[in-house]
């Protein structure tokens, strides 16, 4: 159940419309990076909660949250719009809304949504919700948390960077702020699961006899012609306790040449196959 305010979480203000600009906000919507993906990633991922109901109940609350940055997104673009020619006379004036326009914002804000924002990225793609993260193991949906909400900020922080405009600034200084919080708010919850060690490797119920260790704790380093590459991964304790990283520099094969043989009749190949 969801209850509404009238009320944007956060003011929008445009003190002057850029439809190009609307069309970048799209990718802040329907981008992978963007609301959309995140408001039904951790809502999916709620709905999936098992243990603790506090982890069920702080996934719904923030999945709430990023629904209302998808209404105040979506305010900033049809804002943005104000202005926007609708006829061929209008363009015919030459001002700096027509100048944006025929300079790569989307036509489908005139064409398709009557000058307001839609469910698709910068380049008018729909989200398909194929980026969508829900595998029923917290450290696992946390780590694609903190991901998800990283790809925000960086996104939000271009946008910035973009614009002119005070108050576009504005909203996304929020927007910047509200990614700080959400990628140290999934961090923390492995944080009081135990941290790292506890958390890795994902999942931590797998029994060991499933898992052929020799190979959980070597860097293999592939390449032909450069040395590897030494860092914290390559030396000392394993981040779950388990072992010790090392390095294997000598790539040696353990399997068998692929050979599928001969083909089966009628599967329409060539008589040399069969």
């Amino acid at each position: 159940m969801f209850h509404h305010s009238s009320k944007l979480q956060y003011e929008v203000r445009v003190d002057n419309p850029d439809p190009q600009f609307a069309k970048y906000l799209q990718q802040a919507i329907g981008g992978v990076e963007g609301e959309i993906r995140v408001a039904m990633q951790y809502m999916f991922q709620a709905m999936g909660a098992r243990g603790d109901a506090k982890y069920r109940d702080m996934l719904m609350m923030t999945a709430t949250e990023e629904l209302s940055h998808i209404e105040f997104l979506g305010h900033a673009v049809a804002l943005n719009l104000e202005g926007a020619p609708l006829t061929v006379q209008e363009e015919a004036t030459r001002d700096p809304v027509v100048k944006a326009i025929m300079g790569g914002a989307n036509p489908r804000h005139i064409l398709s949504s009557g000058l307001s924002a839609m469910p698709v990225n910068s380049n008018g793609v729909p989200f398909d919700m194929s980026h969508i993260y829900a595998t029923g193991n917290i450290a696992a949906d946390m780590m694609a948390n903190a991901m998800a909400e990283s790809g925000g900020r960086v996104l939000a922080s271009r946008l910035y960077n973009m614009t002119d405009d005070a108050g576009m600034k504005d909203m996304l200084s929020f927007l910047i702020a509200r990614d700080t919080y959400h990628q140290q708010q999934w961090l923390a919850v492995i944080e009081e699961l135990g941290g790292w060690e506890k958390a890795l490797p994902v999942p931590n119920s797998t029994p060991e006899e499933h898992e052929a260790m020799e190979h959980s704790y070597y860097f293999l380093n592939t390449s032909l012609d450069e040395p590897t590459p030494e860092g914290r991964w390559t030396s000392g304790p394993s981040l779950d306790g388990r072992s010790e990283f090392s390095v294997r520099d000598e790539v040696k094969p353990e399997g068998q040449k692929p050979d599928l043989g001969k083909a089966r009749p009628h599967s329409a190949t060539q008589v040399e196959q069969q």
